[in-house]
């Protein structure tokens, strides 16, 4: 795929939605990085649903510690993979707590040593909360990047890595949004939906579906 057309996609996604937002429900940096933790695996719906009970009761690294994994545990069992999830929450909040002043650090390293923490929750963190120019690459991404041809790569790591070279740098800082979006609710898994997609004449899918 050429710069024209890269440049033109995103231009469109901007125009259809200026300011993209996370749907993950936070009103702080430490409760964005507890929802992505959470999310692994797990629908933003769910996390909501969740977090919506959990931080009215403790949204400091200092009181979600506190409750302890078993109280923790119950705040979350909605969630897949609750029981795991709740001990890294837990050793985090401690971590933050002992070794952070409670705040939450603001490079990948620093995040990415947290338990629960990997490559794309840290990605997700320094770009939503923080602002920083870095692309957290999920499915939705992945497929987006590979289908349309924006971004192909064959890891996550890879895609990444394009995307930060590749996207237009005027569109670079939300551009990790909109493929978000875009992949959740138009460029489905299983089925685009070609006929209802505003970047359908850019996209170089060999398959392209015929309805909405």
């Amino acid at each position: 795929m050429n710069a024209a057309k890269r440049l033109e996609i995103f231009r469109r996604l901007h125009e259809d939605n200026p300011e993209p937002k996370t749907e993950l429900a936070y009103s702080s940096p430490f409760e964005l990085l507890i929802a992505v933790i959470l999310s692994a695996q797990s629908t933003d719906v769910g996390v909501n649903k969740a977090t919506a009970r959990l931080f009215p009761v403790a949204n400091t690294p200092a009181a979600i510690h506190a409750l302890g994994v078993e109280g923790l545990s119950e705040y979350i069992k909605t969630i897949g993979l609750y029981n795991s999830k709740a001990k890294n929450v837990i050793e985090t909040c401690r971590l933050l707590v002992e070794r952070h002043g409670s705040e939450i650090p603001q490079t990948r390293e620093e995040l990415e040593a947290l338990p629960g923490v990997g490559r794309k929750t840290a990605n997700v963190v320094l770009n939503t909360a923080f602002r920083q120019l870095t692309m957290a690459v999920d499915t939705h991404i992945f497929r987006v990047s590979n289908r349309t041809g924006i971004a192909p790569g064959k890891n996550v790591v890879e895609v990444e890595k394009k995307l930060m070279k590749f996207v237009p740098k005027d569109y670079l800082l939300d551009s990790h949004h909109w493929l978000i979006l875009h992949g959740r609710y138009v460029c489905l898994a299983r089925k685009p939906r070609c006929g209802s997609c505003r970047i359908e004449d850019l996209c170089e899918y060999k398959d392209k579906t015929s309805d909405d």
